[in-house]
Protein backbone atom coordinates (compact mmCIF):
# COMPACT_ATOMS: atom_id res chain seq x y z
CA UNK A 1 0.00 0.00 0.00
CA UNK A 2 1.11 4.02 -0.46
CA UNK A 3 2.89 5.39 2.34
CA UNK A 4 0.85 8.25 2.11
CA UNK A 5 -1.31 9.56 4.54
CA UNK A 6 -4.95 9.71 4.47
CA UNK A 7 -6.56 12.05 2.40
CA UNK A 8 -9.58 13.97 3.17
CA UNK A 9 -12.90 11.92 2.11
CA UNK A 10 -15.06 12.72 -0.78
CA UNK A 11 -17.97 11.95 1.76
CA UNK A 12 -17.61 13.18 5.34
CA UNK A 13 -15.88 10.35 7.08
CA UNK A 14 -17.06 7.69 8.74
CA UNK A 15 -16.73 5.23 11.03
CA UNK A 16 -16.16 1.00 9.57
CA UNK A 17 -16.09 -2.12 11.61
CA UNK A 18 -14.06 -4.48 9.52
CA UNK A 19 -14.84 -7.95 11.31
CA UNK A 20 -12.37 -10.23 10.29
CA UNK A 21 -8.90 -8.83 10.21
CA UNK A 22 -7.25 -11.55 7.07
CA UNK A 23 -5.29 -10.54 4.47
CA UNK A 24 -8.34 -8.83 2.47
CA UNK A 25 -10.16 -7.43 5.44
CA UNK A 26 -6.25 -5.88 6.63
CA UNK A 27 -6.10 -4.43 2.83
CA UNK A 28 -9.99 -3.60 2.74
CA UNK A 29 -9.31 -1.19 6.78
CA UNK A 30 -5.82 0.22 4.70
CA UNK A 31 -8.35 1.38 2.28
CA UNK A 32 -10.79 2.88 3.99
CA UNK A 33 -8.26 4.71 6.13
CA UNK A 34 -6.91 6.17 3.27
CA UNK A 35 -9.77 7.63 2.09
CA UNK A 36 -10.26 9.04 5.37
CA UNK A 37 -12.25 7.44 7.36
CA UNK A 38 -12.65 5.66 10.65
CA UNK A 39 -11.75 2.07 11.50
CA UNK A 40 -12.44 -0.37 14.20
CA UNK A 41 -11.33 -3.76 13.43
CA UNK A 42 -12.33 -7.15 15.12
CA UNK A 43 -11.02 -10.61 15.00
CA UNK A 44 -10.10 -12.99 17.68
CA UNK A 45 -7.99 -15.25 15.39
CA UNK A 46 -5.46 -11.99 13.97
CA UNK A 47 -3.03 -9.97 15.82
CA UNK A 48 -4.71 -6.19 14.91
CA UNK A 49 -3.04 -2.77 15.23
CA UNK A 50 -3.32 -1.39 18.62
CA UNK A 51 -5.02 2.29 17.12
CA UNK A 52 -7.43 -0.14 15.29
CA UNK A 53 -8.33 -3.33 17.83
CA UNK A 54 -11.33 -3.22 19.61
CA UNK A 55 -12.06 -5.25 22.88
CA UNK A 56 -15.27 -7.19 21.50
CA UNK A 57 -17.44 -7.32 18.42
CA UNK A 58 -19.89 -4.91 20.60
CA UNK A 59 -17.07 -2.85 20.85
CA UNK A 60 -16.48 -2.67 17.52
CA UNK A 61 -19.46 -1.95 16.15
CA UNK A 62 -21.18 0.51 18.65
CA UNK A 63 -20.88 3.74 17.06
CA UNK A 64 -19.72 2.03 13.57
CA UNK A 65 -22.33 2.88 10.45
CA UNK A 66 -21.00 0.40 8.50
CA UNK A 67 -20.23 -3.58 9.25
CA UNK A 68 -18.07 -5.11 7.25
CA UNK A 69 -17.59 -9.00 6.74
CA UNK A 70 -14.62 -10.02 6.02
CA UNK A 71 -14.65 -13.72 7.57
CA UNK A 72 -14.52 -16.80 5.63
CA UNK A 73 -18.11 -17.45 4.51
CA UNK A 74 -18.38 -21.06 6.92
CA UNK A 75 -18.02 -18.38 10.15
CA UNK A 76 -20.42 -16.00 8.40
CA UNK A 77 -23.61 -17.32 9.89
CA UNK A 78 -22.41 -17.68 13.58
CA UNK A 79 -21.53 -13.65 13.05
CA UNK A 80 -24.40 -12.93 11.88
CA UNK A 81 -26.22 -14.50 14.45
CA UNK A 82 -24.04 -12.95 17.26
CA UNK A 83 -24.46 -9.19 15.40
CA UNK A 84 -28.32 -9.33 15.16
CA UNK A 85 -29.18 -8.53 18.57
CA UNK A 86 -26.05 -5.51 18.54
CA UNK A 87 -27.16 -3.69 15.27
CA UNK A 88 -29.85 -1.39 15.08
CA UNK A 89 -31.58 0.48 11.34
CA UNK A 90 -28.89 3.11 11.39
CA UNK A 91 -26.31 0.83 10.50
CA UNK A 92 -25.44 -0.84 7.21
CA UNK A 93 -24.27 -4.47 7.03
CA UNK A 94 -21.83 -5.32 4.01
CA UNK A 95 -19.69 -8.54 2.81
CA UNK A 96 -16.77 -8.53 0.49
CA UNK A 97 -16.89 -12.26 -0.13
CA UNK A 98 -16.10 -13.51 -3.88
CA UNK A 99 -19.41 -15.43 -4.15
CA UNK A 100 -22.70 -13.93 -3.52
CA UNK A 101 -25.68 -16.18 -3.47
CA UNK A 102 -25.37 -17.81 0.02
CA UNK A 103 -24.27 -14.67 1.69
CA UNK A 104 -26.50 -12.60 0.11
CA UNK A 105 -29.36 -15.35 1.04
CA UNK A 106 -27.52 -15.56 5.24
CA UNK A 107 -28.23 -11.47 5.11
CA UNK A 108 -31.64 -11.39 3.89
CA UNK A 109 -32.63 -14.51 6.21
CA UNK A 110 -31.06 -13.32 9.45
CA UNK A 111 -31.10 -9.38 9.00
CA UNK A 112 -34.11 -9.47 7.21
CA UNK A 113 -36.29 -5.63 6.28
CA UNK A 114 -35.27 -4.29 9.56
CA UNK A 115 -31.12 -4.10 9.42
CA UNK A 116 -29.75 -2.61 5.81
CA UNK A 117 -27.51 -4.74 4.10
CA UNK A 118 -25.92 -5.62 0.65
CA UNK A 119 -23.86 -7.77 -1.32
CA UNK A 120 -20.45 -6.47 -2.94
CA UNK A 121 -17.53 -8.43 -3.93
CA UNK A 122 -14.60 -5.84 -4.97
CA UNK A 123 -13.00 -7.59 -7.64
CA UNK A 124 -8.89 -6.45 -6.52
CA UNK A 125 -6.51 -8.03 -3.40
CA UNK A 126 -4.15 -6.66 -1.58
CA UNK A 127 -1.71 -7.07 -4.42
CA UNK A 128 -3.62 -5.55 -6.74
CA UNK A 129 -3.88 -2.95 -4.51
CA UNK A 130 -0.21 -2.09 -3.20
CA UNK A 131 0.43 -1.93 -7.44
CA UNK A 132 -2.31 0.42 -7.92
CA UNK A 133 -3.74 -1.66 -10.65
CA UNK A 134 -6.87 0.24 -12.59
CA UNK A 135 -9.41 0.01 -13.05
CA UNK A 136 -10.15 -1.06 -9.94
CA UNK A 137 -14.42 -2.58 -9.95
CA UNK A 138 -16.49 -3.79 -7.00
CA UNK A 139 -19.61 -5.77 -7.82
CA UNK A 140 -22.74 -5.01 -5.74
CA UNK A 141 -25.81 -6.92 -5.59
CA UNK A 142 -28.66 -5.16 -3.94
CA UNK A 143 -31.13 -6.51 -1.54
CA UNK A 144 -34.64 -6.46 -2.33
CA UNK A 145 -35.82 -4.99 0.93
CA UNK A 146 -33.08 -2.27 0.78
CA UNK A 147 -32.44 -0.65 -2.38
CA UNK A 148 -31.05 2.53 -0.43
CA UNK A 149 -28.62 0.69 0.68
CA UNK A 150 -27.22 -0.74 -2.07
CA UNK A 151 -26.91 3.03 -3.18
CA UNK A 152 -24.94 3.89 -0.29
CA UNK A 153 -22.68 1.23 -1.04
CA UNK A 154 -22.21 2.16 -4.30
CA UNK A 155 -21.10 6.20 -3.33
CA UNK A 156 -19.05 4.58 -0.87
CA UNK A 157 -16.99 1.98 -3.62
CA UNK A 158 -17.13 5.14 -6.05
CA UNK A 159 -15.59 7.46 -3.40
CA UNK A 160 -12.42 4.28 -2.73
CA UNK A 161 -11.90 4.77 -6.64
CA UNK A 162 -13.72 1.64 -7.38
CA UNK A 163 -16.26 1.33 -10.60
CA UNK A 164 -19.40 -0.12 -9.70
CA UNK A 165 -21.06 -3.17 -11.40
CA UNK A 166 -24.62 -4.31 -10.07
CA UNK A 167 -25.70 -7.40 -10.02
CA UNK A 168 -27.71 -10.06 -8.85
CA UNK A 169 -26.07 -12.83 -6.89
CA UNK A 170 -26.69 -15.48 -9.11
CA UNK A 171 -25.37 -13.56 -12.41
CA UNK A 172 -22.58 -13.07 -10.18
CA UNK A 173 -21.90 -16.22 -9.19
CA UNK A 174 -22.23 -17.43 -12.38
CA UNK A 175 -19.44 -15.10 -14.01
CA UNK A 176 -17.09 -16.04 -11.29
CA UNK A 177 -17.41 -19.86 -11.97
CA UNK A 178 -16.35 -18.81 -15.08
CA UNK A 179 -13.40 -16.17 -14.71
CA UNK A 180 -12.42 -16.26 -11.06
CA UNK A 181 -13.11 -19.89 -10.30
CA UNK A 182 -11.59 -20.98 -13.22
CA UNK A 183 -8.30 -18.94 -13.40
CA UNK A 184 -7.68 -20.40 -9.78
CA UNK A 185 -8.28 -23.98 -11.48
CA UNK A 186 -6.09 -23.52 -14.36
CA UNK A 187 -3.33 -21.66 -12.33
CA UNK A 188 -3.03 -24.53 -9.45
CA UNK A 189 -3.13 -26.98 -12.40
CA UNK A 190 0.26 -25.29 -13.77
CA UNK A 191 2.19 -24.39 -10.48
CA UNK A 192 1.41 -28.16 -9.44
CA UNK A 193 3.27 -29.42 -12.92
CA UNK A 194 5.82 -27.08 -12.62
CA UNK A 195 5.09 -24.50 -14.91
CA UNK A 196 5.97 -21.47 -12.37
CA UNK A 197 5.99 -17.85 -13.59
CA UNK A 198 9.96 -18.22 -13.04
CA UNK A 199 10.71 -20.20 -15.49
CA UNK A 200 13.54 -18.36 -17.11
CA UNK A 201 12.82 -19.33 -20.58
CA UNK A 202 9.02 -17.99 -22.19
CA UNK A 203 7.80 -16.87 -25.10
CA UNK A 204 5.63 -13.22 -24.97
CA UNK A 205 2.33 -15.01 -25.38
CA UNK A 206 3.24 -16.60 -21.74
CA UNK A 207 3.80 -12.84 -19.84
CA UNK A 208 -0.04 -12.65 -19.41
CA UNK A 209 0.08 -16.45 -17.91
CA UNK A 210 2.99 -15.10 -15.51
CA UNK A 211 1.27 -12.27 -14.21
CA UNK A 212 -2.19 -14.64 -13.31
CA UNK A 213 -0.17 -16.73 -11.75
CA UNK A 214 1.62 -14.11 -9.21
CA UNK A 215 -1.78 -12.54 -9.11
CA UNK A 216 -3.60 -15.61 -8.08
CA UNK A 217 -0.56 -16.59 -5.61
CA UNK A 218 0.00 -13.15 -4.49
CA UNK A 219 -3.60 -12.06 -3.38
CA UNK A 220 -5.61 -15.22 -2.93
CA UNK A 221 -3.92 -18.19 -3.57
CA UNK A 222 -4.98 -19.56 0.30
CA UNK A 223 -8.17 -19.43 -0.67
CA UNK A 224 -8.29 -22.09 -3.85
CA UNK A 225 -10.54 -24.01 -1.89
CA UNK A 226 -13.26 -22.17 -0.87
CA UNK A 227 -13.47 -20.05 -4.30
CA UNK A 228 -13.97 -23.87 -5.77
CA UNK A 229 -16.47 -24.87 -3.08
CA UNK A 230 -18.74 -22.30 -2.03
CA UNK A 231 -19.54 -21.23 -5.47
CA UNK A 232 -22.48 -23.56 -6.86
CA UNK A 233 -21.29 -23.10 -10.45
CA UNK A 234 -17.59 -23.67 -10.25
CA UNK A 235 -17.57 -27.44 -10.55
CA UNK A 236 -19.89 -27.23 -13.30
CA UNK A 237 -17.50 -25.21 -14.95
CA UNK A 238 -14.58 -27.06 -14.23
CA UNK A 239 -16.27 -29.79 -15.82
CA UNK A 240 -16.91 -27.48 -18.99
CA UNK A 241 -13.26 -26.74 -19.24
CA UNK A 242 -11.77 -30.34 -18.96
CA UNK A 243 -14.40 -31.62 -21.37
CA UNK A 244 -13.20 -29.08 -23.72
CA UNK A 245 -10.04 -29.74 -22.86
CA UNK A 246 -10.45 -33.18 -23.90
CA UNK A 247 -11.87 -32.62 -26.70
CA UNK A 248 -9.03 -30.94 -28.75
CA UNK A 249 -6.52 -33.08 -26.95
CA UNK A 250 -8.55 -36.15 -29.18
CA UNK A 251 -8.50 -34.01 -32.23
CA UNK A 252 -4.89 -33.36 -31.89
CA UNK A 253 -4.20 -36.88 -31.45
CA UNK A 254 -6.54 -37.41 -34.30
CA UNK A 255 -4.74 -35.22 -36.59
CA UNK A 256 -7.37 -32.81 -37.41
CA UNK A 257 -7.25 -30.40 -40.21
CA UNK A 258 -5.09 -27.59 -38.53
CA UNK A 259 -7.78 -25.11 -39.55
CA UNK A 260 -10.26 -26.77 -37.13
CA UNK A 261 -8.00 -26.58 -34.21
CA UNK A 262 -7.15 -22.59 -34.96
CA UNK A 263 -7.70 -20.45 -32.16
CA UNK A 264 -10.27 -17.77 -33.03
CA UNK A 265 -9.22 -14.32 -33.70
CA UNK A 266 -11.23 -11.67 -31.23
CA UNK A 267 -14.50 -10.58 -32.95
CA UNK A 268 -14.14 -6.83 -33.83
Amino acid sequence: MSAAGPREPAQPATTFAVLGYGRFGQAFADLLLQAGHRVRAWDPHADLPAALAAASMPAAIGVARWIVLAMPVPHMRDALLALRPLLHAGQTVLDVGSVKLHPCAMMDELLGADIPHVGTHPLFGPLSLARDERPRRTVICPAADHPQAAARAGELFRDLGCEVIVQDPESHDRAMARTHALAFFIAKGLIDLGVDDGLPVAPPSFHGMKHMLAAVRGDAGHLFAAIQRENPFAAEARAQLLAELERVHRQLLDDADGDSLAISAPSA
